[in-house]
């Protein structure tokens, strides 16, 4: 008889290149950190996710049990999305930016946000292609090219320019490089917000170069001190840009604004040659969101402006001058943001160095002795590793009390 094959060795790494040559996980380091805290009976405070804590308005939820109870709704879903829900997001589209888009052509229903923007370097990137990423980022532009196979390109923002791009960065090396190009404002994790027609210089600046330019817009309806929705524009409705000519993207995600990361839904609008190579991706990777819920969301995002969405968005803003408060008074270097779910600041002075702390340092001993966890800025960006985000996703009476147990410590 022949011998038998030899087993796998215990402990060795059968994942795929493509894999090994991810960073690690930011949120696995903290996340040790927590548990370790939990076990050691501490009350601990979790302000290191942007996971909203309050509950879906109840007229979603209604929505969702109805259609829940249609027995076509249990059948394969609509890939690219139902009529009703792209009819929403593109009537969404119409009233909060006037862009007038067409659901068909210009549209694609997702099962959130970081599904489309995972899968479009699929879509568009060749192995060694090109992706432009501005830096701290969210993980997930730089995740997915290099799961494409392409070559990311890492420019790092700054706190001397607000954390914003600017366009000297992108030289025409590195744009004939490249072809794709990722923006986020309101960003993550640093909430900075730009104006349209910065926006617009950004993003013509590589489309001029045949780089298509994909926006991530999460956080469009979470703006603050009466900035109204021009804090937050719209790729599309940037001057100078047409979706019918110019080969952008946005993605939309309804996680943050309705309290339904859990749902997983959103949707991509754009160029119609990016979208339809988006469809074909998700034609061979899902079926798309499940119908109850895309009628559900179809009914969130025709009451966008609902009071009860208005009211979190207060609340927000109650939660973030809390934080900027307390943190100014620990010495952290700290700006309101106008937008988002985070509070992005420098780390407070070493009194044994007279530097500010680097980030893990900061994270592990708010951790350790004050059962409050927050997120490096070394995880994000090299440029970041004095600084650190907070998220505001806790409940406001759980916040006020996050923040008087920092400003007991001493640094």
């Amino acid at each position: 008889m022949p011998p038998a094959p030899a087993l796998t060795p215990p402990g060795t790494d059968l994942r795929a290149d493509r894999l090994r040559k991810l960073p690690p996980f930011l949120f696995n380091a903290i996340d040790d950190m927590k548990r370790a805290a939990i076990a050691a009976c501490k009350d601990v405070i979790n302000l290191g996710v942007g996971d909203p804590d309050r509950p879906t308005p109840p007229f979603i939820i209604d929505e969702l049990d109805k259609a829940a109870r249609v027995p076509l709704n249990h059948q394969y879903p609509a890939c690219y999305g139902t009529g009703r829900f792209l009819g929403a997001a593109s009537a969404f589209m119409q009233r909060r930016f006037g862009v007038t888009v067409d659901p068909k052509k210009n549209m694609v229903a997702l099962m959130g946000g970081k599904d489309g923007i995972g899968h479009l370097p699929l879509a568009l990137l060749n192995p060694g292609d090109g992706a432009i990423v501005f830096a701290p980022a969210y993980p997930v532009y730089k995740q997915g090219a290099i799961m494409a196979g392409a070559k990311v390109h890492v420019l790092e923002t700054s706190p001397a320019h607000r954390w914003t791009p600017q366009p000297a960065q992108l030289s025409d090396d590195l744009l004939n490089a490249s072809k794709l190009m990722w923006l986020n404002f309101p960003g993550n994790p640093t909430g900075v917000t730009i104006g349209s027609g910065e926006l617009s210089v950004l993003a013509r600046r590589a489309l001029d170069h045949g780089v298509s330019v994909a926006s991530d817009l999460a956080y469009s309806e979470l703006y603050f001190d009466g900035a109204g929705p021009v804090a937050c524009p719209s790729l599309l409705a940037a001057p100078g840009i047409d979706h019918l000519r110019d080969h952008v993207i946005e993605f939309h995600s309804l996680s943050k604004t309705f309290n339904m990361t859990g749902w997983r839904i959103g949707f991509a609008v754009g160029h119609e040659s990016l979208i339809s190579a988006l469809k074909q991706v998700k034609d061979n990777y899902d079926s798309g969101p499940f119908n109850a819920v895309q009628d559900a969301a179809a009914v969130a995002l025709e009451r966008f402006d609902d009071p009860l969405i208005i009211d979190v968005r207060h609340e927000y803003q109650v939660r973030r001058d809390a934080a900027v408060a307390a943190l100014r008074q620990i010495g952290c270097q700290v700006e309101p943001p106008r937008a988002g779910i985070f509070v992005w600041a420098r780390c407070p002075i070493d009194s044994t160095t007279g530097e500010p702390m680097s980030s893990w340092r900061f994270v592990e001993k708010l951790i350790e002795e004050a059962g409050v966890v927050t997120v490096p800025g070394a995880g994000f960006a090299e440029s970041a590793s004095d600084w650190f985000r907070l998220g505001l996703t806790r409940e406001t009476p759980r916040l006020l009390e996050a923040m008087e147990r920092i400003k007991k410590l001493r640094f």
